[in-house]
């Protein structure tokens, strides 16, 4: 159906609702100002600074709706540049159509004509913004997730419409390609604020509880002197071994302390006691 027989059935098309209003501002603001050039610069003034507006209304509404928990998508800047394309292009459209006298229709079916052209010379663009996409909307990569990717470890900052931020442990800002993440592995690990220390105990099997207790204790004193510990610091065995125990110190920390610091302060106190010997031992060595 062409735009004759959606005239003549009465309903409007995509054009027509951006070029009527637009006309009808120009009309408005020419009943003012009869100078043709100075009442077209009052239209594209007031357009631009009308979508100016209303990207920015747009872009708190989406941050707002993204924030909150009930929502399944992960608050990633590359929703919001997509809203804010979609709104800057309604804005230039009517300024084209009601300015200039530019078809937006024809413009629309000469850049699909020109759509393989142009996919060829964006073709990298085009990828990372379909990658970034699939891996916000899967939920695969969120802000805040702590990532192994080619070596590469530190915390996600955003997804945007080409390349994923990580911040590392040292400050430093790594841009990865979205299709990077899409194509290579991807470690998830623990978060941040979990601070594992692997420990190697040499003890015997009756005081392996006592030197558990120990180091529990010596981590939480470690770790308070650092920062604020949320949960209390668990010690788990996971293996045996010929030379003793093997196991990991977890630690929970709060939000804003810093997890490195607090993995060096618990690995020097409890280093001593990796070494506990049992009572029989210590005694012998007394005498």
């Amino acid at each position: 159906m062409d735009a004759s027989s959606n005239a003549a059935s009465g309903t409007p098309d995509a054009a027509s609702l951006i070029e009527e209003p637009a006309e009808g501002l120009l009309s408005l603001v020419q009943g003012f100002v009869p100078v043709d050039w100075l009442s077209k610069l009052i239209v594209i003034v007031v357009a631009l600074a009308a979508t100016a507006l209303a990207s920015r209304l747009a872009l708190k509404l989406i941050h707002r709706v993204l924030s909150h928990d009930s929502v399944p998508l992960p608050s990633s800047s590359i929703f919001a540049n997509i809203v804010r394309v979609v709104i800057w292009a309604i804005g230039v459209s009517v300024i084209l159509s009601s300015c200039f006298g530019i078809d937006v229709t024809a413009a629309v079916a000469a850049l699909g004509i020109g759509g393989i052209a142009i996919s060829l010379g964006f073709q990298d663009t085009l990828s990372n913004l379909i990658s970034g996409l699939q891996l916000s909307i899967m939920g695969i990569v969120e802000p805040g997730d702590n990532v192994e990717i080619g070596g590469q470890q530190g915390i996600v900052s955003d997804v945007t419409w080409r390349h994923t931020t990580i911040v590392s442990s040292t400050g430093e800002r790594i841009m990865v390609p979205n299709s990077v993440l899409n194509t290579s592995s991807l470690i998830q690990l623990p978060p941040p604020r979990k601070v594992v220390v692997p420990v190697s105990v040499v003890a015997s099997g009756d005081e392996l509880t006592a030197v558990s207790d120990r180091m529990a204790q010596a981590a939480l004193a470690a770790a308070q002197e650092v920062g604020g510990v949320e949960k209390e610091p668990s010690v788990q065995f996971t293996d045996v071994t010929s030379f003793g125990f093997t196991g990991n110190v977890v630690v929970w920390m709060e939000e804003g302390a810093d997890p490195a610091a607090a993995k060096d302060a618990i690995v020097r106190a409890i280093a001593p006691l990796t070494r506990e010997t049992s009572g029989t031992q210590r005694g012998a060595a007394e005498e």
